[in-house]
């Protein structure tokens, strides 16, 4: 009950604001000087945002593990950092923020201790229009916490309603690729001397749009566009939609174990091929975690069973398009790594009917990898590569299921 009522008092009030907002051109700012989380002796914790004009927003908790998530509708979080909010304080360990979908935002605060917001206020200035969100949390019971967290029953707004709204599913006589960069928004993936993951992928994935737009019969869809946040189970939908003849992930990650380096393709297995890649698939796995997705209605008997589906409907064909990938990235000069076909758990691979890779174009937490990766020539010629190996794997795998059927 409590959940229910601060839900329905952060949207009653941030929708009276609706109006005054939609007059101020531009998003609201948040001040990084005067916001942040401050402790008392009582060991109650207040979050205060001060922005720079009133915006509708909502609040709830999640479980498992326990995290604060606020919602805000045209709030931009440029220029602050995680320490700007988190401070000192104890009772967290991490704060996240930025965009969710076009024109949201999110903040995810991962708490220590379970604590339940009991007061939510927003106050505007009638002169200025500067606001001043200020949510105070109080410690309770881990039994209490669980019970009275959850998504609201819209939790996928307004994600669903960008899917759902999207173009049509393309007719069957199409060749239909879905391009998946990987991370976005709330989540940026790695990083590494101003290089951002999320970004990369972006620039690679609509590159590799463009090219293959200019083949007939051939329609590209990407998970994203812009610098948003989707959740891994969204992306697979929209493969599903759209009815996409392949699905190809995007990444270029940072990972200490195992001196990762190279170009790698993934394909899905329950077991993972090395240590390395069971390391890798969990931190890709636990994206919807990090950015505020609610899990709860996950059915680990549903994934294991379209995990034994996709062994034995999509496995043959995924493992060919890796195989395409790594001989047409290779013949572009790499470089590759010492072991470039690989096999992990990914989420995003776990469609039982669509062949699947996921890519590592390189490693940003290898400096010949990073370096690559920032140069636009070097993320060209991969670019062409991977379209090149797209259209010779079509070719290869239409000959191979004519000669299945005969």
């Amino acid at each position: 009950m409590i959940r229910f009522i601060l839900l329905c008092a952060a949207l009653c009030v941030g929708t009276s604001m609706l109006a005054a907002a939609q007059q101020t051109e531009g998003a609201a700012r948040v001040d990084p000087v005067s916001s942040g989380i401050e402790q008392n002796w009582f060991g109650r914790s207040t979050l205060r945002l001060e922005m720079s004009r009133g915006v509708p927003f909502r609040v709830f908790t999640l479980d498992a593990p326990a995290r604060l998530v606020l919602d805000f509708r045209g709030l931009t979080w440029e220029g602050v950092a995680p320490q700007d909010i988190l401070g000192d304080v104890t009772g967290f360990d991490g704060v996240r923020f930025g965009a969710i979908q076009p024109g949201w935002s999110r903040l995810v605060a991962d708490m220590t201790r379970p604590m339940l917001p009991d007061q939510v206020e927003m106050a505007v200035d009638p002169q200025t229009g500067r606001a001043v969100l200020q949510l105070e949390l109080t410690s309770v019971e881990a039994a209490d916490f669980a019970r009275q967290s959850g998504a609201p029953q819209d939790a996928s707004w307004p994600e669903m309603q960008r899917l759902n709204q999207g173009a049509p599913p393309v007719s069957d006589d199409r060749f239909v690729v879905v391009i998946d960069p990987g991370h976005g928004g709330i989540d940026p993936g790695a990083e590494r001397e101003g290089l951002s993951e999320k970004v990369l992928m972006l620039d690679v994935a609509l590159g590799l749009r463009d090219i293959l737009d200019g083949v007939d019969d051939v329609d590209v869809v990407l998970t994203r566009e812009s610098d948003i946040f989707v959740s891994l189970q969204s992306r697979v939908a929209l493969a599903h939609r759209v009815g996409a003849d392949l699905f190809v992930s995007l990444h270029a990650d940072a990972l200490s174990q195992g001196g990762a380096r190279g170009a790698t393709i993934y394909t899905l297995s329950q077991e993972a091929s090395d240590t390395a890649s069971a390391h890798l698939a969990a931190r890709h796995n636990r994206a919807d975690i990090l950015a505020g997705a609610d899990l709860s209605g996950s059915d680990d008997e549903v994934t294991r069973v379209l995990l034994d589906l996709a062994r034995r409907e999509t496995e043959p064909r995924s493992r060919s398009l890796a195989q395409a990938f790594a001989r047409s990235m290779a013949a572009a000069g790499g470089p590759m790594n010492s072991r470039p076909l690989r096999e992990a758990g990914f989420s995003v691979l776990k469609s039982a009917d669509i062949p699947s890779v996921l890519i590592e174009i390189g490693f940003l937490s290898s400096k010949r990898d990073l370096e690559n990766l920032r140069d636009p020539l070097w993320r060209q010629g991969m670019t062409e590569a991977m379209a090149l190996a797209i259209l010779n794997w079509r070719e290869l795998d239409l000959t191979q299921r004519s000669l299945a059927r005969q």
